[in-house]
């Protein structure tokens, strides 16, 4: 009978569980830092689920304070029993990693908070920086990799790409519960209908406001990319997120960019062989 499969620690189990796409990423990394890869998004997990879990604003800020005061607490040498801050205070000093970047995540949360939706792309593409790119320059961080000479500069690229293809994706699922990350003057430009969209039914509308929505998440891959000479092998895994949302973009192109379209929700099954060949070419 063969043996069993070690179990994964609690972090692992959690990324593989709520964040399969990271999961798939950090598979490429170097087998001493996953562990700690995945401390880092399982924090993130953590505090981008807040809104999901709470039933109203303050029952959110308080789920943040605890997690400002958890990160506090790893940089004051007094880290919180806890599934996650326990590994993630390990990671924080194996790595040397920048407080001011967790500040930065817990912090951009609050946006969630409230359920309007932004007022324009700007207002938008700010918000994809702020909830995602912090997280890619702790990844960078944690495989050794200094935010300098234009590595930073990539590492923001990516994560409002990736932030802003995530929105795209999120659209029915935010819809069901009646909130919408649709930015108005879009809606507006484009006659598209909130309360259409709330009841799941398409609209040529819709589709042209996504479509400007993926132009915007193309323009910040396309300049990640431009930057790729600046940036070292070992990066790579921290930087397949770039890949992944230039994979789901195609998707959703193919689907005339409605982002309600069925067809999206089936699973791409070459997803993790596109991933394989980015990883080992290093073409993110």
């Amino acid at each position: 009978m063969p043996a069993s499969q070690p179990a994964l620690s609690y972090c692992l189990e959690t990324v593989r569980r709520q964040d399969p796409d990271r999961f798939l990423t950090l598979l490429f990394a170097p087998a001493d830092r996953r562990e700690d890869l995945a401390a880092l998004y399982a924090f993130n997990h953590e505090v981008a689920k807040t809104r999901e879990v709470v039933t109203e604003p303050m029952l959110g800020q308080i789920r943040l304070q605890w997690w400002r005061d958890s990160i506090a607490g790893i940089y004051e040498g007094e880290p919180r029993r806890h599934e996650v801050v326990q590994p993630l205070a390990q990671a924080v000093h194996r790595h040397g990693l920048e407080r001011a970047q967790f500040d930065l995540l817990v912090d951009a949360r609050e946006a969630d908070m409230d359920d309007a939706a932004p007022a324009d792309l700007a207002c938008l593409v700010s918000y994809a920086e702020v909830t995602s790119a912090p997280l890619v320059r702790l990844a960078l961080q944690v495989l050794g990799i200094k935010l300098e000479g234009g590595v930073g500069a990539v590492a923001t690229h990516v994560g409002r790409a990736w932030a802003l293809t995530g929105i795209l994706r999120a659209v029915p699922f935010l819809a069901r519960a009646h909130r919408s990350r649709m930015p108005l003057d879009l809606m507006d430009k484009h006659a598209a209908s909130e309360p259409l969209l709330f009841e799941l039914k398409p609209q040529p509308g819709l589709a042209a406001v996504a479509r400007e929505i993926a132009d915007a998440a193309r323009a910040e891959l396309a300049a990640a990319r431009r930057l790729r000479g600046v940036v070292p092998r070992a990066a790579v895994p921290a930087l397949l997120p770039a890949r992944l949302a230039g994979m789901a973009l195609d998707r959703l192109a193919k689907a005339g960019h409605d982002p309600l379209a069925p067809e999206l929700l089936r699973p791409d099954g070459l997803r993790a062989a596109r991933l394989a060949w980015a990883a080992f070419s290093g073409r993110w």
